[in-house]
């Protein structure tokens, strides 16, 4: 969930998102014996749920923020990644992982470009911002050129990812517009 788009009639995307980015970190870290078609049904219906909501953010601040757009195409690449993941559901690991990875430096380049061009943020926000992109893209980086061997410490690092970006998605929320 790109918390550079977040408006104060909009707020309760970045809850939603934070929520579920959240919960997708839980589970990745604190189940054991994940198996792998349970984790790719999990981000995939994590990626679903997450770009509907990026879309829907995006086209509602249309006049609102200067980077609209980039936030609807981040989430049309995420809906576009959960539905070929969903159907897919036999995709080779590498695959996977290499999904994973492009999604992730996907919204880390997105949400820190929109935190540079988004004028009616506030500082922490785009503070959170700037930190939530840098950690997408970093943890999209290391996941696409680790080792495919090492599954169970990529699991454990998608997870962290997604627990750390979701509480920085929960954070921002305070310092949101207020009306």
């Amino acid at each position: 969930m790109s918390t550079v788009s977040v408006t104060k009639d909009n707020w309760w995307a970045l809850v939603l998102g934070g929520v579920a980015t959240l919960l997708f970190g839980v589970a990745a870290v604190f189940w054991p014996g994940l198996s792998l078609s349970t984790l790719l049904y999990l981000f995939g219906a994590f990626v679903l749920l997450i770009g509907v909501v990026d879309a829907l953010t995006g086209l509602g601040s249309i006049g609102s923020s200067d980077t609209w757009f980039l936030v609807a195409l981040l989430g049309a690449f995420e809906v576009g990644v959960s539905i070929y993941l969903l159907r897919h559901t036999s995709v080779k690991f590498g695959t996977f992982v290499a999904l994973i990875g492009f999604t992730l430096i996907a919204r880390g380049v997105i949400e820190a470009v929109s935190a540079y061009f988004n004028a009616v943020q506030v500082a922490k926000m785009q503070t959170l911002s700037y930190l939530s992109g840098l950690v997408a893209l970093v943890a999209g980086i290391v996941i696409l050129f680790a080792k495919q061997s090492h599954g169970v410490s990529f699991v454990w690092l998608l997870g962290t990812y997604a627990i750390v970006s979701g509480v920085f998605q929960v954070a921002a929320l305070s310092s949101r517009p207020q009306k």
